[in-house]
């Protein structure tokens, strides 16, 4: 397991090149967080999170080759878009003109298609305040990008904070009508990387509907009610226990509503906790849903940072969003954004240790 963060040579954060990951940022505060983001794919290297102990371990999956991002490990970390999730087909229809979009798991379009923004390299810049340190991150997509109209300019905040927070900013800006849904798809095991699965981990979920899905993951009629099904999360709950409820097969991968919260501020969605370290993630947003997904189909072909093949539910990724093919769904939030407008998203990981 993956237990000595880096240090912590000065401030502004740190940058080191890196052949593949671009550059290769550290930043964070003495007896708190410490992150490690790369440019290629705005990307989530590694999070050292104190123990209740006071002991830090990395909470963050990924491969010990980042060339790996390319293939099996595309998504770990990094930053997705245009659009996080599914679009049917990778057809939806703007304004009445109809779009095509690259595809590709099943003939869908997944996180932004064939070349989304997990495969680019951003720009970076730091960022240091008595309160705050991180990056900001800068990529343009062009028009016509995977099949998208406008050119979009987009930044992304990853910023440590020194109360035990590691916020994530979105922000973009179009000059044609386009659709625009970003996330970031971190893992998380909050008993270290590499240290095992995380069926111990307890979890909870504010939210009182989801999403039912077909065999190809794609949204199935109305949004249902979470009780009385596996899909209930509202109290927290053993994965364990979770998983083995009937319709839980497989594990979830799953969009789950989130309860309403009028005031535009980030409201609480999720609580991961691992009893046997004490680290506690609150998981708070501004977005509309949450994918969780348990990582049931890992089956080892991914090394992980520490020399550990990542095997099924070694992580847990909690993926703040719009809905999966909400273009195609008039009912769901609308991801449309529209020249003059700017698209604006901040969730908040909120970390914690309990004896």
């Amino acid at each position: 397991m993956n237990t000595a963060p880096p240090p912590l040579t000065g401030v502004p954060p740190v940058r080191r090149p890196d052949p593949y990951a671009g550059e290769r940022w550290t930043f964070g505060f003495p007896g708190g967080l410490t992150a490690e983001v790369h440019t290629r794919g705005a990307r989530l290297h590694g999070l050292w999170v104190p123990d209740r102990n006071g002991t830090p371990a990395d909470v963050v999956l990924a491969p010990r080759d980042p060339a790996e991002t390319a293939t099996t490990a595309r998504y770990f970390g990094s930053t997705v878009g245009r659009y996080a999730n599914r679009i049917a087909r990778g057809r939806f229809t703007l304004d009445g003109t109809p779009y095509q979009l690259t595809t590709q798991e099943n003939g869908h379009c997944l996180h932004g298609g064939t070349d989304g923004f997990d495969t680019r390299l951003w720009e970076a810049e730091s960022v240091h305040t008595p309160e705050w340190t991180g990056v900001l991150l800068r990529l343009r997509s062009p028009d016509g990008d995977q099949g998208f109209p406008g050119n979009l300019d987009v930044t992304v905040g990853c910023l440590v904070g020194r109360a035990g927070e590691l916020a994530f900013s979105y922000t973009a800006v179009t000059d044609a009508t386009t659709l625009v849904n970003l996330t970031n798809h971190a893992y998380f095991n909050l008993d270290g990387e590499g240290a095992g699965d995380i069926l111990g981990h307890e979890l909870t979920v504010h939210a009182s509907h989801y999403t039912p899905v077909d065999g190809d993951l794609l949204p199935r009629g109305d949004h249902l009610p979470v009780s009385g099904t596996a899909f209930d999360l509202r109290r927290p709950l053993g994965i364990a226990d979770a998983l083995a409820r009937p319709g839980a097969a497989g594990g979830y991968d799953h969009n789950f509503v989130l309860d309403p919260h009028g005031d535009g501020t980030p409201r609480p969605a999720a609580v991961l906790y691992a009893p046997a370290t004490g680290r506690r993630m609150e998981v708070l947003t501004t977005e509309p849903g949450l994918q969780v997904y348990t990582a049931g189909q890992f089956d080892g072909s991914v090394l992980g940072k520490s020399g550990t093949p990542y095997r099924a539910s070694a992580g847990i990724a909690l993926e703040t969003q719009h809905f999966p093919d909400s273009p195609n769904r008039p009912g769901d939030p609308s991801p449309v954004l529209r020249p003059g407008e700017e698209y604006r998203s901040r969730t908040v990981l909120r970390f914690s240790a309990r004896d």
